[in-house]
């Protein structure tokens, strides 16, 4: 398995790169969020890689970010997502808010992005709710000091919302919502209202 390429970036556009390592030039196909991190042409660049034989094609898609792969295999774990709809969700939306849009059920919002159906929007959101949490989704979403911030008021709001007989399921959905509705939230009080109240 090829898990990173790091050389000299000898092409690049939107979807594609190429990375020259070893005298080979290896073609990757990137989200568009990886795109905006490489350096100019004729720098040195290091992709995490994720390689993909089938018995007709073969293919190297490259990532930026740790968190780019990972929500990347987690998507072709999806039945019906091939690498190329998980690409295009990863380029249609940053890693937070297709972590919210998931942890809230907001099939709606993944199935705003090109290419991707209603059905296969609701598949994603089913699929993956048990692998993504409202926490990690602000955190995400967030600066790093507001996600830190805010981490133990998530926590104490689903804490109060299953101590009021919601599943924890049912909790981290509400509140999932009532964050990506209003980021402004900063106590569990007015959290836990807010998500009795969008019920």
């Amino acid at each position: 398995m090829i898990a990173y390429i790091r050389g000299v970036l000898s092409e690049k556009a939107p979807d594609r790169v190429v990375i020259e390592a070893g005298g080979v030039g290896y073609e990757l196909l990137i989200p568009v969020s990886s795109f905006d991190r490489l350096p100019r042409e004729g720098g040195e660049a290091k992709l995490l890689a994720w390689h993909c034989v089938r018995e007709d094609d073969e293919a190297l898609f490259g990532f930026a970010t740790k968190e780019e792969r990972e929500m990347f295999l987690k998507l072709t774990q999806v039945s019906g997502v091939g690498p190329k709809i998980a690409l295009a969700i990863l380029s249609g939306s940053s890693i937070g808010e297709l972590s919210l849009a998931i942890a809230s059920g907001n099939a709606k919002r993944i199935s705003s992005i090109k290419g991707v159906g209603k059905k296969t929007a609701e598949k994603i959101c089913v699929e993956l709710k048990d692998k993504v949490n409202a926490i990690s989704a602000l955190a995400a979403n967030s600066r790093r000091g507001d996600a830190d911030a805010k981490a133990p008021i998530l926590h104490d709001a689903i804490l109060a919302l299953s101590a009021l007989g919601f599943g924890e399921e049912a909790a981290n959905k509400m509140v999932t919502k009532v964050i990506a509705a209003d980021p402004s939230v900063k106590d569990v009080e007015t959290l836990v209202r807010l998500a009795l109240a969008s019920r």
